[in-house]
């Protein structure tokens, strides 16, 4: 694999919803092209909209009717899969010549799924990656991922895979990842801690692979107008730092914080053999007599209909 260019566009999501959001996704079309890059990432939910803050109407043992008044707004600006647009992200993939690498929340139903979509510049929407498990209160809004999404793809910059946000802690789904080949480490986050990039750098070196992380990056809710209870007005309320981190663990670019904009790495992954040479997590340094894991790829259906 030749020397490639990757990035991850840190952007946020519009208050006006998701068309505004997609089109401001688009309106980066020029600068992505000129990067070169050959794979982008994109933030967690970025499509949809990570509510954070919200609280939905809900109190342990009843939800209130102005929480499912909200509900029903947040699953209105939910995207279809497919629908128009993955169509639109598959045709900028396509003019970008660039592997595309995105956060939305995916209707399916009545239910909402937080979800990483894989398109090909060539084939469009290839692959999609749904959050295992969500945080937290995400868990009364998101519905769980099952191992059948948990692909790995071929792009132009090497085999990628994607793990969303806090599902990147989960030591059991870090080890099937490996097993799978990655060498591109997709991580759409809303995590702008220090901790996160302490986390990135960790899993590059664990796994001894390339780490794009992409962040969202949103301003205070008192710049929007909106007021969150014990929310510092001046604290932005997401404030980025996407990263591209090295297989052993060195920061390559970013992080990028409190701000909007393409952070980008020339990678080779012909590195990643040098870098295994002392530490192959599911190769010479695993210990399968010891220890070992299976995955239930299966897609998990409440109905099952036979027929004769």
């Amino acid at each position: 694999m030749p020397k490639s260019t990757v990035a991850a566009l840190q952007i946020g999501s519009l208050p006006q919803g998701k068309a505004a959001t997609l089109d401001h996704i688009l309106s980066f079309e020029a600068a992505i092209r000129a990067s070169g890059a050959a794979l982008v990432v994109m933030p967690e939910a970025v499509l949809g909209g990570y509510p954070k803050g919200e609280i939905f109407g809900t109190r342990l043992g009843y939800r209130l009717p102005e929480g499912r008044e909200a509900f029903a707004r947040y699953y209105e600006n939910a995207i279809d899969v497919p629908g128009p647009e993955t169509e639109a992200l598959g045709a900028l993939a396509a003019r970008c010549e660039a592997s595309i690498v995105i956060g939305v929340i995916e209707r399916a139903g009545s239910s909402l799924f937080c979800t990483a979509l894989f398109f090909d510049p060539r084939e469009g929407l290839v692959a999609k990656h749904r959050k295992l498990m969500p945080t937290g209160t995400e868990r009364l809004i998101w519905g769980q991922g099952d191992g059948s999404t948990l692909p790995v793809v071929q792009t132009g910059a090497g085999v990628a895979g994607a793990a969303i946000c806090w599902e990147n802690h989960m030591p059991l789904l870090r080890t099937a990842m490996y097993a799978k080949g990655v060498q591109i480490w997709c991580a759409p986050t809303v995590d702008e801690r220090e901790v996160w990039q302490c986390s990135m750098r960790h899993i590059a070196h664990e796994g001894r692979c390339f780490v794009v992380s992409a962040c969202q990056v949103q301003p205070s809710p008192a710049a929007l107008g909106i007021e969150v209870p014990g929310w510092d007005p001046a604290r932005a309320l997401i404030n980025g730092g996407s990263v591209i981190v090295g297989p052993l663990g060195d920061i390559l670019a970013g992080p990028l914080h409190g701000e909007t904009g393409l952070v980008c790495a020339q990678i080779d992954t012909d590195e990643l053999v040098r870098a295994r040479y002392d530490f192959d997590v599911v190769g010479h340094y695993a210990r399968p007599d010891v220890f070992s894991l299976t995955v239930d790829e299966r897609a998990r259906r409440t109905v099952h209909f036979r027929g004769d």
